[in-house]
């Protein structure tokens, strides 16, 4: 008989101790937001070839619509909030707002792309003629370069969190470690988090991955079909357990990147292999060259342009001043929060993303908080590789067993121990809440453990099955009641006043930040990149250079 499922002494201890200053209010709500993506596609589910609407404002300066790597890949940023619900009513208004000014366009509900027609039918997102602007520009034609565009046209959910200060205190004070800098501490405690992360989010992938099939025009017409895929219609190929194809190796995959390594054991180990990265040159990528003939075809020929192009499912952030780099940032204050990037849109919700998986997200986050995560070894990395790329690709089969602790058990039993384990953490999350809807978002998601045919990915493929297999006319089908729904949807008005108050804004402050170039792209260029390898450096860097 297996072993019963008990929660580890020490993780309840430590829930038992936080929840009675957390019912008196004194440890703080997490804070969270959203960064959206979706593509807009024409009336026959084509990638849109139009610009990105002038009405909406500049990509380049508004601070909560923009573009992702291409001109057609809409993204959303919300504000940072401590409700759920909060966040995705931000979100609900920015999608009813974009609606107002789009015409017989729509939002692809789904992560993987609409029909395309080759690579160059994926249009780059171009930022104006300022250097900041040239930077964005000229880092996804390298983006291109490197991978090609139509990887670049695959849209899914970023995830923002933090912990409040007082909450930071109060572990702190527990674990009786006031004598360690209080950004060390935090950044030390989010970097464990961020390993646990790491050994479970296979989880995540399981639980809420929703792109098990694709649009046949994905696959470059020059190559063989993967042996993992099969044909379930004319125009769509589907692997039958996978859950999300987006994090396979048809998405964001890089084998140069893979020689990194990059396990998160520390914060430094973190920052000097992502500065290595940016500053040692690649043989395939100098081929290619960087200025060729007064062209730029990248920013540099190093493994990594810049930070951003490295792909992990998680990262640890801070935002950074106007004079800094992103690992600059986070060398000298340490983690702010943690950014969770293996979300699958949603299909079947409009906003792509729902408050139970945002509340179950959150009771996972704090799990790998309070739970032991030790330093993870070169072997173990591999076996965390290995986990992640069977659950995507079959992580509905029955006869799957991923690796735990040098042993192999199956999706079901090892995420029932884990669901028993988040329990004690939603009580601690609940203790400030009306009602429990940490506990109820558990609650919602575990019969999937059980019926794979509960999940997401489970859901389009039936849908698909019953709809005649084509995966672009059923997300058509779902963009197009989304639209009418969104569209119906009442906006706040003090909102629908500021966003449209932001379409002058940021079209004057791009205006602004073009007249104010003094020097040449190329000079531009040098500056950031020598401050780039500083440690500890102080530049003068644009704050607009948010890649």
């Amino acid at each position: 008989m297996p072993e019963p499922l008990t929660v580890p002494s020490a993780l309840t201890a430590q829930v038992e101790r936080l929840i009675p200053s957390a019912r008196l209010g004194r440890l703080g709500r997490l804070r969270r937001g959203l960064e959206k993506e979706g593509l807009r596609v024409d009336a026959n589910g084509h990638i849109a070839q139009t610009p990105h609407p002038h009405a909406l404002g500049s990509k380049l300066t508004h601070p909560h619509i923009t573009t992702d790597y291409s001109e057609s890949l809409l993204e959303y940023i919300t504000p940072v909030y401590s409700q759920p619900g909060e966040a995705l009513c931000f979100l609900s208004d920015l999608h009813t707002f974009t609606y107002h000014h789009l015409e017989n366009e729509w939002i692809w509900p789904g992560s993987m792309p609409s029909r395309l027609s080759g690579n160059d039918s994926v249009p780059i997102a171009d930022y104006g003629s300022s250097n900041v602007g040239t930077m964005k520009h000229v880092y996804r034609k390298g983006l291109d370069m490197r991978y090609g565009r139509i990887m670049q046209a695959i849209a899914g959910v970023h995830y923002n969190v933090s912990l409040p200060d007082d909450m930071w205190h109060a572990l702190r004070e527990m674990e009786k470690a006031t004598n360690i800098p209080f950004n060390d501490y935090r950044s030390t405690r989010y970097f464990g988090m961020i390993r646990h992360f790491r050994r479970h989010s296979w989880l995540l992938l399981y639980l809420f991955g929703a792109s098990p099939a694709i649009d046949k025009s994905f696959l470059p017409d020059d190559k063989k079909v993967p042996e993992k895929l099969q044909p379930l219609s004319d125009d769509t190929y589907y692997a039958p357990y996978a859950t999300t194809l987006r994090m396979s190796d048809l998405g964001y995959q890089n084998k140069v990147q893979s020689q990194l390594k990059i396990c998160f054991n520390s914060l430094s180990n973190y920052v000097n292999t992502l500065r290595h990265a940016i500053s040692s040159p690649w043989p395939d990528y100098e081929k290619m060259g960087v200025n060729v003939d007064g062209e730029w075809r990248q920013l540099n020929a190093n493994i990594l342009q810049i930070e951003n192009e490295y792909y992990s499912d998680i990262r640890p952030k801070r935002v950074a001043k106007h004079n800094e780099t992103p690992s600059q940032a986070l060398e000298a204050r340490g983690v702010e929060y943690i950014e969770v990037r293996c979300l699958d849109l949603n299909p079947f919700d409009p906003l792509g993303v729902t408050e139970t998986q945002m509340r179950f997200v959150d009771t996972f986050l704090m799990w790998c908080l309070l739970s032991d995560s030790p330093w993870i070894s070169d072997e173990e990395c591999d076996r965390l590789d290995d986990n992640r790329r069977w659950v995507v690709e079959r992580g509905r089969d029955p006869e799957l067993e991923l690796y735990n602790h040098g042993e192999t058990t199956s999706v079901r039993e090892w995420g029932e121990q884990i669901f028993i384990e988040m329990g004690e953490v939603a009580r601690l999350l609940d203790a400030v809440e009306e009602g429990a809807p940490h506990a109820d978002a558990l609650a919602s998601l575990a019969p999937s453990l059980e019926d794979p045919s509960l999940t997401p990915s489970a859901q389009v493929l039936e849908r698909l099955k019953e709809n005649g297999g084509s995966l672009s006319d059923l997300m058509l089908s779902l963009a197009q009641e989304q639209a009418e729904q969104l569209k119906a949807e009442p906006m706040q008005r003090s909102r629908e006043a500021l966003l449209a108050q932001l379409i002058e804004t940021s079209h004057q402050q791009q205006h602004d930040i073009e007249a104010a170039d003094k020097e040449t792209f190329e000079e531009f260029l040098q500056v950031y990149f020598t401050k780039a390898r500083e440690s500890r450096a102080l530049s003068a860097l644009p704050s607009e250079v948010r890649q």
